[in-house]
């Protein structure tokens, strides 16, 4: 899939959250790369499909004053590589981005595996 189809499913999952939710995705950019680093890649065991990087929203304070965006990067290559067909490429984009989303508002791994993200 190319580049332009991908970050259209992307926009449209991010629409298509609640609404709860998306008024809350405050200083947040979801950025679309083929592949983690490689650095960044040895770092987690196994495929790297997204990361959520920068301070969740639990920890933020007033006090810090600006900060820059905090980041939700999805793997393009590594997310096709474990979808098959479109129908279950849009499932993984959600599963992944709805999975960051998460660490965004202060979900850890165990909190996102028990709610099946």
């Amino acid at each position: 899939m190319d580049s332009v189809r991908f970050s259209q499913i992307v926009d449209e999952v991010l629409e298509g959250l609640p609404q709860f939710f998306q008024s809350r995705l405050d200083n947040l950019a979801v950025i679309v790369q083929d592949y983690p680093e490689p650095e960044l890649q040895r770092q987690f065991p196994g495929l790297l499909l997204g990361l959520f990087r920068g301070i969740p929203k639990t920890r933020q304070s007033v006090f810090a004053g600006a900060t820059f965006p905090q980041q939700v990067f999805l793997y393009q290559k590594n997310i096709e590589a474990v979808s098959y067909g479109d129908a279950d490429l849009r499932r993984q984009i959600e599963k992944t981005l709805k999975h960051e989303i998460g660490h965004y508002f202060g979900l850890s791994e165990e909190d996102l595996r028990a709610l099946g993200y």
